[in-house]
């Protein structure tokens, strides 16, 4: 049984930020399960929708991450250091075509061989993203270089290429906290990529 659409009505937008990406806040009637109609307001964060992707190698057992800082963390208390999956916002590509390039960009390795597992909403209370999540397989023939994105973007990333045993470990020990990477962490345990 799917769930019915929601009635809204009276949706207002109000601009708060367009200094980096688009803050709004949107103020709306919103039907009740009971029918009546409840007046919300909330902010919501448009940034655009991005794509990841997992690099691994079966004959090796390895996987790529990247390791970059993000302040968003370090003001939450972490150090700021995240070890991630490849990944980037779309800018009006398709999510095929940018993580293809995003890949390359961050982590040295340039496949073709692509593999979309899902979608899905990562903060779906606050911010409209919609992120696409690839995997790869790779091989050493396929590094065109060494990675590290672009310095005119503010990037400074670090390559990392670990054995699949020592991510899955990295996410019980809360050495990886990144969402989308244990999602896809998670995955290829999942589907026993390396046990194939």
């Amino acid at each position: 049984m799917s769930a019915q659409r929601p009635n809204i009505r009276n949706l207002r937008e109000e601009l708060l930020s367009d200094n980096w990406y688009t803050l709004k806040k949107y103020t709306f009637e919103l039907q009740r399960s009971d029918g009546t109609w409840q007046t919300q307001s909330r902010e919501a964060y448009d940034r655009g929708n991005g794509a990841a992707i997992l690099l691994y190698n079966k004959a090796k057992g390895t996987v790529v991450l990247t390791r970059q800082f993000r302040l968003p963390v370090y003001i939450n208390g972490h150090d700021g250091l995240l070890i991630e999956a490849a990944a980037g916002l779309l800018d009006d590509a398709s999510p095929e075509a940018r993580i293809i390039a995003e890949a390359e960009e961050e982590t040295g390795f340039k496949v073709a061989a692509i593999e979309k597992v899902f979608e899905a909403y990562m903060s779906p209370g606050s911010v409209t993203e919609k992120l696409y999540f690839f995997i790869a397989e790779y091989t050493d023939e396929d590094r065109s270089g060494t990675g590290g994105g672009l310095a005119e973007e503010g990037e400074d990333i670090q390559v990392l290429e670990w054995p699949f045993e020592k991510a899955l470990a990295a996410i019980r020990s809360g050495e990886i906290q990144d969402a989308k990477t244990i999602m896809l962490i998670q995955h290829l345990a999942l589907q026993a990529v390396f046990e194939k």
